[in-house]
């Protein structure tokens, strides 16, 4: 699939009375690599979860390649999709968790391979052949037979990255894809992430890794409180922050 837009418009989202989005505008355009930082309870996680609808939006709402996910437009308002629908639009949008989520019963070959298969999108041969190959891009192609539990959490998220791009999604969400991981390992997963990045993929990338922010990323947003603070280049966002909020964070950070 080719590198989708995503565009995020006047999200708010409340868990009872606390707002967690609080108006949030977003545009990254096809092919470009948005990095979201911001402090813990910002509201980078529920974005992220918002883009692909796990998290229903209370006002606003998401479009990707101008299609919204998750509701249609009823007049002036909008209304739920069927879940069916829901789960159909899901597959354009790849989602890395930083808690992995592979199936602990499942091959890594089979983790990879599952999704196409149980969608109808491919051939059992067909997925395998295509796991293989991604398990090959993102380096483990001797761990097909491997379980989860034989593996370490870099190569875990690595094998979730290659699931994510089964599904041959139009964008991929990261959300805080090194957070789990000891700090040794980190650098295997940002290295993958980044390989993707040159290849013209759509990533909406929430971390803490300033610099990989300032290597990879076209966009960056800072999130404080629900609201965007601050969005630009990493020149303009890392560099030469305006708001106070932002540069104080950056001091804590760099």
């Amino acid at each position: 699939m080719q590198a989708a837009g995503v565009e995020v418009h006047d999200a708010h989202k409340w868990y009872g009375a606390h707002k967690v989005l609080d108006g949030v505008h977003l545009t990254v355009q096809p092919g470009q690599v948005a990095v979201v930082l911001g402090p813990s309870g910002s509201g980078k996680s529920t974005l992220l979860r918002a883009i692909n609808h796990l998290e229903p939006l209370d006002v606003g709402h998401v479009s990707v390649n101008g299609e919204l996910i998750g509701v249609r437009r009823h007049g002036d308002r909008l209304k739920a999709l069927p879940e069916r629908t829901i789960l159909r639009q899901r597959a354009k949008v790849g989602f890395v968790f930083q808690g992995f989520n592979l199936f602990p019963n499942l091959t890594v070959l089979d983790n990879v391979a599952s999704a196409p298969v149980a969608t109808g999108r491919a051939s059992r041969r067909e997925a395998e052949e295509q796991a293989r190959a991604l398990l090959e891009r993102v380096g483990l192609a001797e761990k097909a037979a491997a379980y989860p539990r034989q593996l370490s959490g870099g190569q875990q998220q690595r094998v979730a990255i290659a699931r994510a791009l089964a599904m041959r999604p139009g964008v991929l969400l990261f959300d805080e894809p090194t957070s789990a991981l000891d700090p040794e390992l980190v650098g295997e997963v940002l290295a993958v992430v980044q390989d993707l990045a040159s290849t013209g993929t759509t990533m909406i990338v929430v971390t803490h890794e300033v610099g990989f922010a300032r290597e990879v990323a076209d966009l960056v947003v800072f999130l404080d409180e629900g609201r965007v603070l601050e969005q630009g280049t990493p020149a303009e966002v890392l560099d030469h922050p305006t708001h106070p909020r932002t540069r104080e964070f950056l001091s804590r950070v760099l």
